[in-house]
Order: C-alpha cells, then sequence, then structure tokens
C-alpha cells in the first residue's frame, strides 16, 4: 500500500466518524443504511465484479446469515456473541452447498440458477417451521447490539470500513488479478496453468463471509426481520445498482455508490414518495454504465487526473519560462 493510499483511507475514516457531532440522527440513521448497503454491494462486487459471474441471488447469503443469527438469539437464546459466528459460518457453508454446483456454469444460466435460489429461500422460511421463522410476517423483538444513532452509526461504518479495507487489499493481490483475468477471458487463464475453480471458489466464499457478516449484523441492527423485505426484487435491484453505478470490478466503486444511492433515495423521497425513485437511479445506472462502465470511480479518477495534468502543466510552464528567462 503506497502512502498516498493511506492518507486517503485515513482522511475518509476521519471525515466519516467527526458527522455524528455535526448530523443530525435521521441524517445518521440514513448513513447507517448506506453502511450496510455499501457492504452487500461489496460483497456482490468481489464475486460478480470481479470474475463476470452475475448473481442474481445475493439475498440469499444475506438471509441465511440474518435469519440463523435472528433464530439463535430470539427462539434459543443464543448471545449474540456466538449467534454471529455462527450465523457467518452457516452463510459460508450453506453458500458453497448451494452455489459451488452453479460455478460451473456462467452467463445467463448462473444469474438465473441464483435467483432460484432466492426465490427458494424466499418460499421456505415462510413454510418450513414457520414456528422457529416467523412465517410471512418474520421475527420482531430481536435484540440489537446497540442503541441510538450516533453508536449503531460507529458500529456499522467500523464494520464496513474494515471490510472494505480487507476487500481492497485482497483485489490488489495475486489472487485478485487473477479474479480480474477469469473476467476478461476465463479460458485464457486455465490454459495459463491456474486453476479457475480454486479461484472462483475463493471469490465466492470471501463474499458470501462478507454477505453473513453483513446480514447478521444488519438484522441486529433493525431488531426485526420480515422475508418479504429482505428478499425484495427492489432491495437486490439497490445492491447491483449500487455497484454498478459506482463501479463494478473496483471494491471501492460499490462504496461510494451506495453512499450516492442512499442519498439520492432519500433526496427525492419528498419528489417521488412512491417506486419511482426506483425508476430514477435505474435511469442514472444505465446510462453510466453504457458511457462510463466504472461508473463513479472512473469518473472521479479522470477528473483527479485531469487537475494534476493541469497543475503538472503549469510546473512544467514555469520550469520553461524560467530556463528560457533573459539574464541580467
Amino acid at each position: 500500500m503506497q502512502p498516498r493510499h493511506l492518507i486517503l483511507w485515513a482522511l475518509f475514516a476521519g471525515a466519516m466518524l467527526s458527522l455524528p457531532q455535526v448530523a443530525s440522527s435521521g441524517t445518521l440513521r440514513t448513513l447507517i443504511f448506506a453502511n450496510f448497503l455499501a457492504i452487500f454491494a461489496m460483497s456482490w462486487d468481489f464475486l460478480c465484479g470481479k470474475t463476470g459471474y452475475v448473481s442474481f441471488g445475493h439475498p440469499f447469503l444475506i438471509g441465511i446469515g440474518a435469519y440463523t443469527t435472528a433464530i439463535l438469539s430470539y427462539r434459543f437464546g443464543v448471545p449474540l456473541g456466538a449467534s454471529i459466528p455462527i450465523a457467518i459460518a452457516a452463510t459460508l457453508i450453506g453458500g458453497i452447498a448451494f452455489f459451488l454446483p452453479a460455478l460451473r456454469i456462467r452467463g445467463t444460466y448462473f444469474a438465473l440458477v441464483t435467483l432460484a435460489f432466492m426465490e427458494l429461500m424466499y418460499q421456505l422460511v415462510q413454510v418450513v417451521r414457520p414456528d422457529i421463522t416467523g412465517g410471512t410476517r418474520g421475527i420482531s423483538g430481536i435484540e440489537t447490539l446497540t442503541i441510538g444513532a450516533e453508536k449503531n452509526f460507529y458500529l456499522s461504518f467500523t464494520l464496513m470500513y474494515v471490510i472494505a479495507l480487507v476487500l481492497w487489499l485482497l483485489a490488489r493481490t495475486r489472487a485478485g488479478t487473477a479474479l480480474d483475468a477469469i473476467h476478461m477471458n476465463e479460458e485464457a487463464v486455465r490454459g495459463s496453468g491456474l486453476n479457475t475453480t480454486k479461484l472462483k471458489l475463493f471469490a465466492f466464499a470471501t463474499s458470501a463471509c462478507v454477505a453473513g457478516i453483513g446480514g447478521a449484523f444488519y438484522v441486529h441492527y433493525l431488531g426485526s426481520i420480515a422475508p418479504r423485505a429482505l428478499f425484495d426484487i427492489g432491495f437486490l435491484f439497490t445492491i447491483i445498482v449500487s455497484a454498478l453505478i459506482g463501479g463494478a470490478g473496483t471494491i471501492i466503486g460499490p462504496l461510494v455508490g451506495a453512499f450516492f444511492l442512499t442519498l439520492l433515495l432519500e433526496g427525492l423521497r419528498g419528489v417521488l414518495p412512491g417506486t419511482e425513485r426506483y425508476f430514477v437511479y435505474g435511469v442514472i445506472a444505465l446510462v453510466l454504465y453504457v458511457y462510463k462502465p466504472k461508473g463513479l470511480y472512473a469518473i472521479f479518477f479522470d477528473l483527479l487526473a485531469k487537475v494534476r495534468a493541469k497543475v503538472w502543466g503549469k510546473k512544467r510552464g514555469k520550469k520553461r519560462a524560467r530556463k528560457h528567462a533573459p539574464t541580467a
């Protein structure tokens, strides 16, 4: 990691951690959701953005983590210190058991299979042991980790920040580079002697682990869980659009996209209180993806490059002027 990267990460942390001193409780609650959305979007991006295997079943993974810890803590009185790690492990095991066979296919078929898993999970939690899962009503009164907008903001941001940093570092390793190569040409990667199955399994296991962490902590922030909200197509749509609008395959892009979409959604609430808001940012995502496939991430760095070029050009001009200036 270069020093400038450390500075940027430190500035980001400093700016975010100072927000509770100036922001209202309502704004902090909005940012808490943005933190969790960023976790889900980065989780989706590490598998789908890096490898090109587009999944429509990510709420399936989030749901395993959320329902496992909710049931263990609420129904069986398991302490959160044990139920959350168990939920993360369950997400990893359950996700691999279901999705690993699907990694043998790709493209439209992989997307449809993952979508089927999400729908299957949605149906199962409603009809199988509704006395435990809560059926269509879900579960309310789940124990929360902390109380208050400020404390929850610090907790959710710290969680999101650590996950973002870890995923960003993983993406910069040789394994992360190999995943990018799989996205471009999987056959060429396989021909070079690399085990693409192991690489995809690594990407999926990492993605599932992060989804499980996000789902487990999210349900203990909300204090309730309902299948209609968790497995709603709008929730899936928001995760994917966050990654695409921010810049798929970059890790940082989905983080930025999650905050952008959350704040945009809140900004449009007064003007478009219904589902029309989803249409607006769907159009924004489409336009960005067509003209800037790397989204806001690419736009930011393009602007930064232009600023650097101007500053560097001015410095060169001054040096040339001093060099050719007449001497007394």
